[in-house]
């Protein structure tokens, strides 16, 4: 089992930034691809970034690159989401999510293991 929990969220107004953390657990961090997610009040959950197992590899949705970056520090079994010049269409929780595979996808369905969320608002 893998133990997942976010952290960092909160209100920002538009143009600010955010960091966001999530803590895991349970497993060897660096053999597992990491996520980071979203989902805005009556929308379905959308991807935003994907890490691989030792951070060699990124990938990121169009609506957040360059702007958001994904980074993990292994020895600390956490993954992070910068976000800078935050718009308020960013609004959402944001979920933190786990593979049992090396290399991340844009998948929903392919994340094993998923955090509680954290909360970002960002106001106009």
């Amino acid at each position: 089992q893998v133990q997942l929990v976010e952290s960092g969220g909160g209100l920002v107004q538009s143009g600010g930034s955010l960091r966001l953390s999530c803590a895991a657990s349970g497993r060897t961090f660096s053999s597992s691809a990491m996520g980071w997610f979203r989902q805005a009040p009556g929308k379905e959950r959308e991807f935003v970034a994907t890490i691989s197992g030792k951070g060699g590899t990124t990938l990121y949705a169009d609506s957040v690159k360059g702007r958001f970056t994904i980074s993990r520090d292994n020895a600390k079994n956490t993954v992070y989401l910068q976000m800078n010049t935050l718009r308020p269409d960013d609004t959402a929780v944001y979920y933190c999510a786990a593979t049992n595979g090396y290399f991340g996808t844009t998948m929903r369905n392919a994340y094993n293991y998923w955090g509680q969320g954290t909360m970002v608002t960002v106001s106009s």
